[in-house]
């Protein structure tokens, strides 16, 4: 087990992208059916019948099976695929994250706001440091998240973020390890990857810290 409460990568069930060919943890990946009708359906919970067509959560992958034939020469046959789907996909891992912090903030595996993380992070019960991409620069560089893989997640805005603490908004949130962290990590991963958003955060217009 890493330090967030996941297994390790060569533990998890993995796929290769229909496009870049690249093999990753299918938790890490967006598996899409095709149903009756032709239609290219998103299964975010991997449950769908039908073969699955595994896409990593980038734009380009997204882009390049929607509107260069991926998703048809992977399924072997004409498909329709609804329109604005990177959109929908990005509201509805947003959706699934914010519920899977929420969750955790229920179990007593997550705390928001700058004193309480600060805490949690100094007494090694923070394994995950949450930051939203519109807080001030200035305000997150005063915490650091864990040493470790999986222990930071920067992909989500204030007002989202906000959202599963049940406040307007919030700039700063700890998770605590766990198997509800492990789940919230790898949903934030497939965001990151569709929001592409790089390096230890992201840089958005200044908000006050919450």
């Amino acid at each position: 087990m890493t330090r967030g409460g996941r297994k390790k990568d060569n533990d998890a069930p993995e796929r290769r992208c229909i496009v870049t060919r690249e093999v990753a943890p299918k938790e890490r990946m967006i598996r899409f059916v095709t149903g009756p009708d032709g239609q290219v359906v998103p299964d975010l919970l991997g449950r769908l019948p039908g073969r699955g067509m595994w896409v990593t959560p980038t734009r380009d992958a997204l882009d390049k099976a929607a509107r260069k034939g991926g998703f048809a020469r992977a399924a072997r046959q004409q498909v329709t695929v609804p329109e604005d789907l990177v959109g929908m996909i990005e509201a509805a891992l947003v959706r699934r994250l914010v519920d899977r912090i929420s969750m955790a903030r229920k179990a007593g595996q997550a705390v928001a706001g700058y004193e309480k993380v600060r805490g949690w992070l100094a007494t090694g019960e923070g394994r995950v440091l949450m930051q939203a991409i519109d807080g001030s620069e200035r305000g997150k560089t005063k915490l650091r998240p864990p040493d470790g893989k999986d222990s930071f997640i920067g992909c989500l805005y204030a007002r989202e973020l906000g959202l599963a603490f049940g406040r307007e908004s919030v700039i700063h949130g700890a998770l605590s390890a766990g198997g509800l962290t492990a789940r919230v990590v790898d949903e934030a991963a497939r965001l990151t990857g569709l929001r592409e958003i790089g390096g230890d955060s992201a840089t958005g217009k200044g908000t006050t810290d919450a």
